[in-house]
């Protein structure tokens, strides 16, 4: 048994309905971990406790996920939303630092854990779920270290991340899903589904467009996040062939994808893996999809691809699709992507990262920009040449360390038992919550 802190992504809550693959990878994971007999602290925002999994404890990072008080949309790269993030992490740096938990695994997008784990010696794992991005890349690539490793989810992200060869601290860790949750249907009923968050670089409007030209009616799922996009790209088509049949439950969206023939998986970005790719598959349905990243490294012969921005041949790829037994993407999701598989893979990164702290490597230390423990540096002082160390990226100035001033309660995350009662999971899936799969099809 480990004492194991999972760090969680703070856009959203870590709590159903997932409004995303990663707020479901991370449930999921830190609820798989615990069932295995872990002493798991989820460091999320603090609006996840109530429907936390059972037995595992939340450290709020944040008191309430950013989206809803900086939507996302509305205040990417502000300074508002980077220094009020920046905050809640500067505090949680120094709770992981003096946590005494075996590891850590970091599912977050920040740059402190990693170059916290890199100059404390802290066992860590840092999963990358996203295509790298300058502040994020920086970070990884100044604190790989036997004790401080990472995970990206296909071979082509490695190869996205380290361009130029990854180190020996990086694999590759699929994810996983409980095949349970995911029933195999031997038989469908001729119409394709589309299933994810609805906004313009997960291509929902090339989907309506590939099945239109097919033929083939289409089921739209999944909470609409961008709704000029909708607006504009996807309602004008709706019809009788062509229907939105909403966000639904977990339990709801298995049933569904069982359902249909066909799933269209329409990715406009470098897409690093495809939960909801697996999910189809696991239920039976070949999928047809824009070759995009990982999309053909993960899909494997259950798949019929299109290039980027080609609905004509999308569609093609839809009827072809259509043709390839059922099988064949659910023997492949039994082999490749269950839970189980992935929780086993989890467990020996751990071991890997605490068996590295045996091993020596050059002190690392970091500027306040990029690493701050405890209290988080102002603008003011941050951005004053004269009281800061060089840019991002170098090196050769110590650590901020300050004791936590927090805005919000904070709660002791060594002992479980002093951990108020309502920042912990209550009733078999916390309070008001019904889980009934790993995800909902606010994920994609």
């Amino acid at each position: 048994m480990m004492r194991i802190a999972l760090v969680a992504h703070v856009r959203h809550r870590i709590a159903p309905p997932f409004m995303g693959g990663m707020e479901a990878h991370s449930w999921h994971l830190a609820d798989a971990l615990a069932r295995r007999g872990h002493d798991v602290t989820l460091f999320a925002s603090g609006d996840s406790a109530a429907c936390a999994p059972p037995g595992v404890a939340v450290h709020p990072v944040l008191a309430e996920h950013y989206d809803r008080d900086f939507p996302w949309h509305d205040f990417h790269g502000t300074d508002i939303l980077n220094d009020h993030v920046d905050t809640g992490f500067a505090r949680a740096a120094a709770a992981l630092r003096d946590g005494a938990f075996d590891v850590i695994h970091n599912n977050s997008l920040h740059r402190f854990p990693p170059r916290l784990a890199r100059a404390e010696r802290l066992p860590m794992v840092t999963s990358l779920h996203i295509p790298p991005f300058s502040v994020l890349r920086r970070a990884v690539h100044e604190s790989a270290a036997p004790w401080s490793r990472f995970t990206v989810t296909s071979e082509i992200q490695r190869a996205r991340w380290w361009p130029d060869g990854a180190p020996d601290e990086a694999g590759v860790l699929h994810n996983g899903i409980d095949l349970a949750q995911w029933p195999f249907v031997p038989e469908g009923d001729g119409s394709a589904v589309w299933v994810g968050r609805i906004t313009p670089n997960k291509g929902t409007h090339l989907a309506v467009q590939a099945a239109r030209l097919a033929g083939v009616p289409l089921t739209i799922h999944g909470t609409i996040e961008h709704r000029d996009y909708f607006r504009n790209e996807v309602q004008p088509w709706l019809g009788p062939d062509i229907r939105y049949g909403g966000h639904l439950s977990g339990r709801e969206l298995a049933a569904a994808l069982g359902t249909a023939s066909a799933l269209l998986f329409t990715p406009l970005w470098d897409e690093p893996f495809g939960l909801a790719a697996i999910e189809a598959m696991a239920c039976g349905l070949p999928v047809a999809a824009v070759e995009m990243g990982a999309v053909r490294e993960v899909i494997g012969p259950a798949g019929a691809y299109a290039p980027r921005d080609d609905a004509a041949t999308l569609a093609r790829a839809l009827v072809r699709a259509l043709t390839i037994p059922r099988r064949t993407g659910r023997d492949r999701v039994e082999r490749m992507f269950s839970l189980e598989r992935m929780i086993d893979s989890c467990e020996r990164a751990y071991g890997a990262a605490r068996s590295g702290l045996a091993e020596t490597r050059p002190e690392r230390r970091f500027t306040p920009r990029e690493l701050s423990i405890g209290t988080y540096t102002p603008p003011e002082i941050r951005d004053n040449p004269s009281q800061t160390a060089p840019e991002p990226g170098m090196t050769g100035s110590p650590i901020w360390h300050h004791d936590p001033t927090p805005s919000f309660p904070q709660h002791s995350i060594r002992h479980r038992s002093r951990i108020p009662e309502s920042f912990q999971g209550s009733g078999p899936n916390g309070s008001g919550c019904v889980v009934t799969s790993p995800r909902t099809n606010g994920s994609g």
